[in-house]
């Protein structure tokens, strides 16, 4: 993790940054609103004026990007199931994610990402599937072209990642074009980086033709690659990512510390450290891990070590249902037996204060 250098200069931004106002509601409760376009328009609290003309003008995007929150929130809790914080959501909080995000963390900085970064893959995906009036396929990909195997033909449906990618940044980083302030900024690097982190995985995809499938004429397309890859992508950006602080202009970003890159559009970038998630704390937004499950033999974050932040942990035995002596019937078929295995499962002791953290 990045520190910040010394000299009083640098404090100026960072508490510009923590005096930012407290963001109430996002549109990442659209996933919890769901019914008709004109309830979700107008019930999502927090939508800026432009968020809300898209969002009447546009009704089916708007069904898209709310059935793609579950998807990146899903992927968010995948990439951090093994971390103290988890990327759990708070179904009745209008922000999805509570006070957690109200501090300009690494956390912050990939939410941010992963939510641009699921927006633009929901939009183009339902353009390629015929769901959306205001786009099809990428009308781009037609005609001949050559690649290293040789002349091909576009066909078939290449997924239209400049629409989403467009729609997306007019819709995403609205509110944050209304705001001056560092946080502002930060959060619309980070929503460019997500969206940049879809298209890097655009891949070519093509369909030989020819006797006996000799491939002399081929069709191709471009297509997404599965979401999982672009999560897993930014959660190596969220464990590389820079510290900055605000350059002296206020336009901009300066590495925090000077022994570290510059960021580039692809880097993900935050203010502040985080909290260390170990005990629940209204004020950081933190549920603790108490209760968590933790990996007695790992090494790693899921370890009962680091997992538990020292306090121990309880074991139990459970008992599961598993498929056993399974054997393999011509043709083709595979039978297994029900069998019953105990195991020890370890989860994290509370602190012996388990209530809510209260500020000293």
């Amino acid at each position: 993790m990045n520190a910040p250098l010394g000299g009083t200069w640098l404090w100026l931004p960072l508490l510009l940054t923590w005096l930012t106002p407290e963001v109430s509601s996002s549109w990442w409760y659209m996933r919890a609103t769901g019914g008709s376009s004109r309830v979700m328009c107008d019930n999502v609290p927090g939508l800026v004026s432009r968020q809300r003309q898209l969002c009447h003008r546009h009704p089916d995007v708007m069904r898209a990007i709310s059935l793609g929150v579950s998807e990146w929130t899903a992927e968010c809790q995948h990439q951090f199931r093994q971390h103290r914080w988890n990327c759990n959501t708070l179904d009745r909080d209008h922000s999805l994610f509570g006070r957690v995000l109200l501090r300009s963390s690494r956390e912050s900085a990939f939410v941010y990402a992963i939510s641009s970064a699921g927006v633009v893959f929901a939009i183009t995906r339902a353009c390629s599937q015929g769901e959306l009036k205001s786009c099809s396929c990428d009308p781009k990909k037609k005609g001949t072209a050559k690649d290293s195997k040789g002349t091909f033909d576009w066909g078939g449906c290449s997924d239209n990642i400049d629409y989403g990618i467009k729609f997306a940044r007019a819709f995403v980083d609205a509110k944050e074009r209304k705001g001056k302030d560092a946080r502002a900024l930060m959060n619309l690097h980070n929503n460019r980086a997500g969206r940049k982190a879809v298209k890097r995985f655009l891949k070519q995809e093509c369909k030989c033709h020819g006797v006996s499938g000799s491939c002399t004429l081929r069709t191709c397309w471009l297509a997404m690659a599965d979401f999982r890859k672009t999560g897993a992508y930014l959660w190596r950006k969220y464990n590389g990512a820079i510290q900055v602080v605000m350059n002296q202009d206020g336009t901009g970003f300066t590495v925090a510390n000077k022994r570290f890159k510059k960021p580039t559009k692809n880097d993900l970038v935050y203010f502040e450290n985080s909290p260390d998630y170990c005990i629940r704390d209204r004020e950081a937004g933190s549920l603790g891990t108490a209760g968590r499950v933790c990996n007695l033999t790992s090494r790693g974050m899921d370890s009962c070590e680091v997992m538990c932040c020292g306090r121990g942990y309880d074991t139990s035995r459970v008992t599961r249902m598993t498929k056993c002596e399974c054997k393999f019937h011509w043709c083709c078929a595979v039978r297994c037996q029900d069998c019953l295995e105990a195991l020890d499962v370890h989860t994290c002791k509370a602190p012996k204060n388990a209530d809510w953290a209260t500020p000293t």
